[in-house]
């Protein structure tokens, strides 16, 4: 399990995805589909891309990072806000899938029972679906819940690569400390994706390289 890096100085296909990345996430992208049910969900086509994690741990504001949206995804800071998968086509190439957190959520037991089985019904039966980016707050890692999803990931095969979110929070020794902490246990994980990335969708740190990561399962241009 390794920490990506990409830096300018890097190799001419290091530099060369890099700008793949660049240019896939500057492209137009809109909202096609917000599915609160599996008959909602969209018919299957481009590959997907979801993204995971505990209610709060700044998926929506990762998502408005990467596309260099200021408001593409909605963001709050009332955990639960996103009640349901939403679908967002980027430059016609790629899906990505903005998943409701999982974890605490202000919303009735009934509701949140709901968007766990949609949730399990999507990443079991979705052929589509290329990764999940498992998104884990810097200053708290692993909890719970995100075990408890990162269980039925590795039992469904499904491939997810694990995020690192609010580095700006903390210092680089308590980001190194944090992303080393994260690959000894992702490590061990069948379905874990070998790198993982450092974010934050405040400095910029780590967008580059996830955009990079998530161009090469795009369909070519």
């Amino acid at each position: 399990m390794a920490l990506a890096s990409v830096a300018p100085d890097d190799s001419a296909e290091a530099a060369a995805a890099l700008e793949a990345g660049r240019l896939l996430f500057a492209g137009e992208c809109r909202f096609v589909a917000g599915a609160a049910s599996i008959d909602q969900l969209p018919p299957m086509g481009l590959s997907e891309v979801a993204f995971a994690g505990r209610s709060n741990v700044g998926k929506s504001s990762l998502i408005n990072a990467l596309t260099g949206r200021s408001a593409l995804a909605r963001t709050s800071d009332t955990p639960g806000r996103t009640r349901q998968l939403n679908f967002f086509a980027l430059a016609d190439r790629l899906l990505l899938v903005d998943l409701p957190g999982h974890g605490y959520a202000r919303a009735p037991k009934a509701e949140i029972a709901r968007w766990n089985a949609l949730i399990d019904a999507y990443l079991r039966g979705r052929a589509s679906l290329a990764r999940i980016c498992l998104l884990v707050d810097a200053r708290h890692g692993l909890k719970a819940p995100d075990r408890a999803l990162m269980d039925r990931l590795d039992k469904a095969a499904v491939v997810y690569q694990a995020v690192l979110t609010k580095c700006d929070t903390l210092d680089a020794g308590a980001v190194e400390r944090a992303s080393n902490a994260l690959a000894a246990e992702l490590g061990r994980r069948p379905a874990a994706h070998p790198e993982l990335i450092a974010t934050s969708a405040v400095s910029g740190l780590g967008i580059g390289a996830l955009r990079a990561a998530l161009a090469a399962l795009a369909a070519p241009a």
